[in-house]
């Protein structure tokens, strides 16, 4: 009987603690509120004013309703009481363009989407008066899917996405044109297809500070994809950007803006991926910060230029990934009298890309040429395939129309314009070689055949076929390379180096193959610092 009694409490005391454990884990059953929502699913919200549900404002996420009106006034209306957060719950928002205004924000939730109209008549030019005038007109407007003009202090972000619905849209403005209907006076004919300026992009923002784009998922632009231009404190953060709809679509457009912050993007274009643009001589890129980004391009990677009339100045490129890439991966350009200095590029991995890096000089427009000065581009790995790395795309660059071997990179001024202080450091880059004189051939007696192109569009393969297969230097002062080691995966007949009217190379371990020709040319100049480990690999031509 006393064990018995022993037993009964022993099992009401396991039972007793088998329920508290248990009430302990239970998903309790009160109503859980939309922040606690968004905690659970680590989303949290970037904005603390007051929320305007757009549902309880007419607009309808059917994915047909045109709700540009509703929206519009919807955004004013907000604007007037002092701002506040429009809130897109799950569902398909169809709308032509809209107008940003300061201190409206728009926060669009998982599974919630933005849908650019694909009516042409639902889009327009938006006025921006105080603008400054650019020397360059024929490449852009003011027509977007969003667009802001002074407009300040507010954010587009969240789990949802922005489809411009850009093929669509593009195609049904060529089907107009060649009716009749809506004639675009700059239509490209010897590319069939409408010039820039008839095509919306899907963000055009201009003179605006205090911006964020924050989280999203942007895709489809009929023309670039983010256009920024003199804006102030922008941030552009864990961004997904798929921008293959048509041509001319670019990923990220920063044209003349002040302390810019681009980081954690995946960057898919058709066009070049991230682009620092300069239209305005009397403005210029400054204190732009480039950071852990994925970029795929049909172009360029992470391109300065081509417009350059003002320029680009303390720029920082840190920790990005290209694969894929038609064009450079790294390319800066100045050919519009524009100013590039103090730039620093670190820990880039490019895979599958055709050009390692290309800094171009040139005189295409401006007053006079400008300045391109104290570059350092250090912990580089590049791998350049011997055949088109954008194969499996449907939208490619275009070819060239001449035969060549494979490209090398190039450092290239113009005469009495030199490139100025630039250091490649702890950089590794494998070529393809297969080079063959049968295909073109610029022998290192003829290197003054390599035209000058003073006024031409900058490009890696714009002075056609090279005598170097991996560096191609000209009209620089000051070049050093210090760890680089160059590869190739077939036999080369280029020398690795040429370095023609350059004063000033410093080499310190710098590796390349061993071949029965020299790899290290120079002609020119005789101002060239190397280690002792070249010295039998070194031509002269005097």
């Amino acid at each position: 009987m006393t064990y018995k009694t022993k037993f009964n409490s022993s099992v009401l005391y396991v039972l007793l603690l088998t329920l508290f454990f248990w009430s302990c884990n239970e998903t309790p059953k009160t109503a859980v509120n939309v922040s606690q929502i968004e905690i659970n699913k680590n989303y949290i919200k970037k904005t603390n004013d007051t929320e305007y549900l757009v549902t309880d404002y007419g607009i309808v996420g059917n994915s047909t309703t045109l709700n540009t009106i509703a929206l519009q006034q919807l955004i004013d209306k907000v604007h007037k009481e002092n701002g506040g957060t429009l809130v897109f719950p799950k569902g398909q928002y169809l709308s032509g363009g809209l107008v940003m205004k300061s201190n409206v924000s728009l926060y669009l939730k998982e599974d919630a989407v933005l849908l650019g109209s694909t009516n042409p008549y639902h889009y327009s030019d938006v006025p921006m008066p105080e603008r400054p005038e650019s020397p360059k007109r024929d490449d852009y407007s003011n027509m977007a899917f969003l667009v802001a003009y002074k407009a300040n202090n507010f954010k587009i972000y969240g789990q949802g996405k922005i489809d411009g619905q850009g093929r669509a849209l593009a195609l049904n403005i060529d089907s107009l044109h060649h009716s009749g209907e809506r004639k675009d006076p700059k239509y490209n004919y010897r590319r069939m297809r409408p010039n820039e300026t008839a095509r919306p992009k899907l963000f055009r923002f201009s003179m605006c500070k205090n911006v964020d784009i924050l989280d999203l998922h942007l895709q489809n632009g009929a023309c670039w994809g983010l256009s920024f231009e003199l804006c102030e404190k922008l941030k552009l953060d864990n961004l997904k950007i798929i921008n293959r709809a048509y041509w001319n679509n670019d990923g990220m457009d920063i044209t003349d803006c002040k302390n810019v912050q681009i980081t954690n993007c995946d960057v898919n274009s058709a066009d070049d991926g991230i682009c620092l643009k300069s239209y305005f001589p009397a403005y210029y890129n400054d204190s732009i910060y480039i950071a852990n980004c994925k970029i795929r391009s049909s172009a360029s990677a992470l391109k300065f230029g081509t417009a350059s009339y003002g320029g680009f100045k303390n720029v920082t490129i840190d920790s990005i990934e290209v694969y894929d890439t038609f064009r450079s991966a790294i390319a800066i350009e100045s050919v519009d009298g524009g100013v590039i200095e103090n730039i620093n590029v670190s820990n880039i991995i490019a895979k599958n890309t055709g050009n390692a890096i290309f800094i171009r000089l040139g005189h295409r427009g401006g007053d006079a040429p400008g300045v391109v000065k104290n570059i350092h581009i250090k912990d580089i790995k590049v791998e350049v395939p011997f055949g088109r790395p954008d194969i499996d795309y449907d939208l490619r660059g275009p070819e060239v129309d001449f035969f060549h071997n494979p490209f090398p990179s190039s450092i290239v001024g113009i005469p009495g314009h030199n490139i100025e202080n630039v250091t490649i450091e702890n950089v590794e880059i494998t070529y393809p070689g297969r080079a063959s004189k049968g295909m073109a051939y610029v022998p290192l007696s003829r290197l003054e055949q390599v035209p000058e192109k003073i006024k031409d569009y900058p490009e890696f393969s714009m002075f056609g076929e090279l005598p170097a297969w991996g560096f191609y230097v000209k009209h620089a002062n000051n070049i050093t390379y210090k760890n680089v080691n160059l590869k190739l995966e077939h036999h080369d007949f280029r020398p690795a180096f040429v370095f023609h009217g350059v004063d000033g190379v410093h080499l310190e371990s710098v590796k390349v193959p061993e071949t029965a020709h020299k790899q290290f040319v120079f002609e020119g100049k005789e101002n060239f610092t190397h280690s002792d480990a070249i010295k039998e690999n070194i031509l002269v031509i005097k």
